[in-house]
């Protein structure tokens, strides 16, 4: 199968964030040198993967320019290519390491409050530049793959669609459209304006692609046009190696939690932990609750029931969900967040069904991820925020083994019929190589 030359734009292929794991199980299958990638450099860090594509260009300080005041304190990015594998050459290109603190300030203070103002919206913008178009020549791209999560994105995403005149094939992550226009005295300006700029980057689009069925019907109702569904696939080989498939539980049982700590989801957390320790209490048990994240939240302190423990790397994942003796999706219970997270679908989920320990859900009910697991029974579902009603469906799972390893049972065999990125994959690629056929049939109808 010839397969085309595509153009990634906005995001690396890595290990450690959902889009990352996305794009390398859906891309899986491609020629490693008909793949290249285009993104900012704060999307880049110490686990990019090379195996899969090691042609990168950092849109820096020639691409990415910044208004003031934030021209003061944005980082200055080097811009051009960049080889993966050379850490020598890479050692001032390359900002891997980000300070945490940096981060932190500006992610919990400063964007806040210009999100609020408004001047989040138009604080940098990303052009073309002679460099990147060169980059681009020698590359030769057939066609462009998009994400975007900002307004910079869409505007980028136009102008790159425009000058290219290539095929486009954009696929939505999160409804962050929803989430602007929320706060603010310019809110309602900025969601027309936006709303208006996003519906001209969809125009451009020769496919359509969403993250789950939810989110696909919903668009099809917003925007008028059909997004087929693709959200993350996995290898079965890679999960089978640890794969559960016993449901006694020991003495001290583990739930863990594996993910990203904030925006909201503390809350949920602490639940969790609440309705665990009335457990223990209840039934004079030892169930641990272990959080696996980044950092350790500070409120852990005053529970003993609740663990710490670092992310582990990605191909340590299958025995870390494996002996784990429950898994938990938890969801913020917000308004604000929901918006954000109605459509979207877990880069874990497959995952943890993959992995054969029983998964429970805490989560809205309006969202793709409650509809889904209620539709093929491959969790069970607590959608009311109340510590009582999760410690009731816990202490359930707890003393039920037959239930444990139905549910099991069940995630398993969706994640073979569903998920194997041989099948996803397959059906991914096939779908690129149509967009890219019909552009060709075009020039040869125009010749």
């Amino acid at each position: 199968m010839h397969l085309p030359k595509v153009l990634i734009i906005n995001q690396p292929f890595n290990t450690n964030t959902g889009g990352g794991i996305t794009l390398s199980n859906l891309f899986a299958r491609w020629d490693r040198d008909k793949l290249a990638v285009a993104c900012s450099g704060y999307l880049l860090n110490a686990e990019m993967d090379p195996t899969l594509c090691n042609n990168y260009y950092q849109l820096g300080s020639k691409e990415r320019k910044w208004i003031f005041p934030f021209n003061l304190f944005g980082r200055k990015y080097y811009s051009g290519p960049i080889n993966i594998n050379d850490s020598v050459n890479n050692k001032d290109k390359v900002v891997v390491k980000k300070s945490k603190l940096r981060v932190k300030l500006i992610m919990d203070y400063m964007l806040p409050i210009f999100d609020y103002i408004g001047l989040s919206h138009f604080q940098a913008k990303t052009r073309l530049s002679t460099e990147f178009c060169n980059w681009i020549d020698n590359f030769k791209p057939d066609i462009l793959y998009i994400q975007s999560e900002t307004r910079e994105d869409i505007l980028f995403g136009i102008e790159l669609c425009d000058f290219l005149k290539l095929p486009m094939v954009f696929h939505m992550m999160d409804d962050w459209p929803t989430s602007v226009g929320v706060k603010g005295p310019m809110k309602n300006f900025w969601k027309s304006k936006i709303d208006k700029e996003f519906r001209l980057l969809l125009d451009r689009a020769d496919l359509l692609m969403g993250i789950s069925d939810y989110m696909a019907q919903e668009y099809k109702k917003r925007y008028g046009k059909k997004f087929v569904t693709f959200h993350n696939p996995i290898n079965l080989d890679f999960w089978k190696k640890e794969q559960r498939d016993t449901y006694q539980l020991p003495q001290s049982p583990i739930l863990l939690y594996a993910g990203r700590i904030g925006l909201g989801i503390d809350k949920s957390l602490k639940n969790i932990a609440e309705a665990i320790k009335k457990i223990n209490s209840g039934l004079h048990t030892d169930i641990k609750f272990m959080i696996q994240a980044q950092d350790k939240p500070i409120w852990t302190k005053n529970y003993e029931n609740v663990e710490h423990r670092e992310f582990v790397r990605y191909e340590g994942l299958p025995a870390v969900f494996s002996e784990a003796d429950f898994l938990i999706l938890p969801y913020d219970f917000s308004v604000e967040s929901l918006s954000y997270i109605r459509y979207s679908m877990p880069t874990k989920a497959p995952e943890y069904m993959a992995s054969g320990t029983p998964i429970i859900i805490f989560a809205p009910k309006d969202t793709a991820l409650v509809q889904y697991a209620e539709k093929h029974n491959w969790a069970a579902v607590v959608t009311d925020n109340s510590i009582d009603v999760l410690a009731e469906k816990i202490k359930e799972l707890f003393l039920d083994e037959s239930l444990r390893e139905q549910i099991a049972k069940t995630a398993k065999n969706i994640a073979k019929k569903r998920h194997s990125s041989k099948l996803v994959g397959k059906e991914f690629q096939q779908m690129i190589l149509t967009v890219a056929e019909k552009n060709e049939n075009k020039k040869i109808a125009t010749l």
